[in-house]
């Protein structure tokens, strides 16, 4: 799994546990109310989920916690080591599957077995061509219903980030190039827009959901302002929560997430917080 972005500037002290939680809650909401959706529509309780470079299971084993059984496919062999020793201290170790291979082979790695979700999260933006590679994680889903959920950098994140540390070259760079780079250094390959991201779900012969913003304010917000008071984390939380539905906040994001589902009645699946694909999103 590629090591995490410097997606955003951060201003303060390193987040917390609590505080890195909260960079993801509204990714891990969605997935447990649509998993629920899931298991209700088909009459399933036990979903089969797919993460693509899932590391060492930060989604994977508390979805496994829920009671889904959860398969990794992942590069690197230490992240697995790791994910195999997380799922055995939670008590899931029989749910959670390791194997080693790349997102773009996930045919040559899985055959043609196909799940009911399919996580891509933190990888798009690394792979030489996303369009072929979100085509392949496609075909990973189920023909009937499968649902997508993509979490990639987000372009305007970058360019604000780059903008309030004073590198106006660079932000203007970001904005003006395709790919979203801010510059030759710039470890992240690919950035998107909400409308990009769509775009690509589209070509995969996916149906948009709906997207939200993730990190909207949480990498910028200095933490000795998130410790001046015992529920400040709790109502950073609930900002970023109702932010992430909003499509002017989604412009700025660090990171978007967006649900897609592959063939199979999508009106009966509900996302809370998620912007209808129907809305349209600024560039």
């Amino acid at each position: 799994m590629p090591p995490e972005p410097p997606v955003r500037d951060t201003r303060g002290p390193a987040a917390s546990g609590s505080r890195t939680a909260l960079r993801t809650d509204v990714v891990r909401d969605a997935l447990r109310q649509v998993l629920a959706d899931l298991s209700e529509r088909t009459g399933r309780p036990v979903l089969d989920v797919l993460d693509t470079g899932g590391g060492s299971g930060s989604f994977a084993v508390p979805l496994a916690a829920l009671g889904h059984r959860v398969t990794v496919v992942d590069p690197s062999p230490d992240a697995l080591f790791a994910l195999g020793r997380r799922a055995a201290e939670k008590g899931v170790a029989d749910r959670v599957r390791g194997v080693q291979g790349d997102t773009q082979d996930l045919h040559d790695v899985l055959g043609d077995v196909t799940f009911d979700m399919v996580l891509c999260h933190g990888v798009l933006e690394y792979l030489d061509d996303p369009a072929a590679g979100l085509r392949a994680v496609a075909r990973a889903l189920r023909p009937d219903g499968g649902v997508l959920s993509l979490l990639a950098a987000g372009l305007g994140g970058a360019v604000l980030s780059r903008a309030l540390a004073g590198r106006f070259t660079e932000a203007r760079r970001a904005l003006e190039d395709p790919a979203g780079r801010w510059g030759d250094a710039d470890p992240v390959p690919h950035r998107f827009t909400p409308d990009r991201l769509t775009a690509l779900a589209d070509g995969a012969g996916l149906a948009v959901l709906g997207t939200q913003g993730v990190r909207v304010f949480a990498d910028l917000v200095p933490g000795a302002l998130v410790d001046t008071g015992p529920d400040a984390l709790a109502q950073l939380a609930r900002l970023e929560a109702e932010a992430a539905a909003l499509p002017a906040f989604q412009a700025i994001a660090g990171q978007l997430h967006l649900l897609a589902v592959r063939g199979g009645p999508q009106g009966e699946l509900r996302a809370p917080l998620l912007v209808s694909s129907k809305t349209s999103h600024p560039a």
